[in-house]
Formats: C-alpha cells, structure tokens, sequence
C-alpha cells in the first residue's frame, strides 16, 4: 500500500468545509470523514484490508466502477452506491479527488439547506 497516496487522500478530505473526522476502535476498526453527521468516506484502519477506502458514488458510475480492478462494492453499504478501493496507489489520484468531491456534495446536499448555508459560511469566517 502507498502511504503517500493514503495521507495525500486524507488530507484532501479534510480539507473540505465542514469536514470533520472521527475513529471508531475494534470491532469497526474505521477512520471516517464527514460533515455534519453525513460520512462521506472512510477508511478500514486494521487488516484484513487495511485502508481499504470506500466513498459513495454517483449510481451512473456505480457498475462501471465496480467493473474495474481493485474497486468492488462496499460491504452493507452498495445499495447506497458506495465503493471500496482496495489498492489506493494503483488508483488516479485526480480520479480519487473527483469522486471524493461527488461523495462530499452528496453528503452535504442531503443536509437541511439551513445546516449547509451554516457549514458554507464557515468558509467565509
């Protein structure tokens, strides 16, 4: 696994307005990101598939992406169209950042449209 590309995708969902993060400890073993109370993507932290990352997709994208190898759909979570990355660093990191942007806005647009203009003024702040 390419602890570059694992850090570089942390650090890019941190950087989202709102953005927030949390770790759940044994049994889930997760690093999650979101904002608000809406996950907008997270990482396994311990083996088997350790930081596998899995983030929602769009559901257009949903089949072509499972089609490809190293991404599969998420354990209990494909009815919602989320994907698991198991090899980040074979992965486009321009790519990654696309679909973590489509999985960020969706997790802020399910939000009250009050919530998001309180988490977008935060940008402003």
């Amino acid at each position: 696994m390419h602890s570059q590309s694992i850090e570089e995708v942390k650090n890019y969902c941190r950087s989202f307005v709102g953005a927030c993060e949390k770790e759940l400890l044994h049994p889930n073993n997760v690093l999650i990101f979101y904002v608000h109370d809406k996950q907008f993507a997270y990482f396994k932290t311990s083996a088997p598939e350790q930081w596998r990352f899995s983030i929602r997709v769009n559901p257009e994208r949903f089949l072509e992406l499972t089609d490809q190898p190293n991404i599969k759909p998420a354990r209990y979570m494909q009815r919602f169209h989320w994907i698991s990355i198991t090899e980040m660093g074979l992965q486009d990191i321009n790519m990654l950042k696309t679909l973590i942007d489509w999985s960020y806005q969706k997790a802020l647009s399910s939000l009250s449209k009050k919530t998001q203009l309180e988490i977008l003024a935060t940008k402003v702040a």
